[in-house]
């Protein structure tokens, strides 16, 4: 199936702590949460997160997304981890890891967080969180993010956790290629 196993079992429900936040895979109850983020930010989030935003249209469409996650998890596709605010416990957005399982074993990172958590260093404690999550428990050699270039506060966040720009790739087929996403890497052996 891959050419390079996915871990026996991340653990599922043992959360990533920092300074101020608690990073967990959803809960049944983070339903609510979940949807009226997403409700919220939908103008804001749907650029980035077109899947995500057209799949939660109503609440019930939460708890089928959130099931879908730990299902994912399970299987190893792909590891969503909402993000709290430690103190309070507010819901704040969410950050995830996709691993790819071939040799060598990449994951890309993507988060977003509410536009009341944004301007806080939310993003950057959480993305930092995460990082050993991927080189530890995923074995991941690399570690991607991609950015849209008119967000420069989501470039900002992957640079500050040692994230480097990639160079544009060449398009020969494709001489007009989309500039409008940046991409970034860290490597496992940048971490040492």
């Amino acid at each position: 199936m891959y050419a390079a196993s996915p871990p026996l079992r991340a653990p599922a429900h043992t959360p990533l702590l920092s300074a101020r936040l608690t990073l967990r895979p959803y809960l049944p109850s983070d339903q609510a949460a979940f949807f009226q983020v997403i409700d919220e930010d939908r103008p804001r989030l749907r650029p980035a997160f077109p899947n995500r935003e057209a799949s939660v249209q109503h609440l019930p469409d939460a708890a089928t997304v959130l099931a879908m996650f730990a299902q994912d998890w399970q299987a190893g596709r792909l590891y969503v981890f909402g993000i709290w605010h430690t103190q309070t416990q507010a819901y704040l957005g969410d950050i995830s890891l996709k691993p790819n399982w071939t040799t060598p074993i990449s994951a890309e990172i993507g988060y977003y967080l509410s536009a009341a958590a944004e301007g806080h260093g939310y993003a950057r404690e959480a993305l930092a969180a995460i990082v050993p999550f991927g080189f530890t428990t995923l074995r991941a050699e690399r570690l991607l993010i991609r950015c849209r270039a008119d967000n420069p506060r989501s470039c900002a966040v992957a640079e500050s956790a040692a994230f480097t720009p990639l160079p544009p790739r060449p398009r020969l087929l494709q001489p007009c290629a989309d500039r409008s996403i940046r991409y970034y890497i860290r490597r496992r052996e940048e971490t040492r």
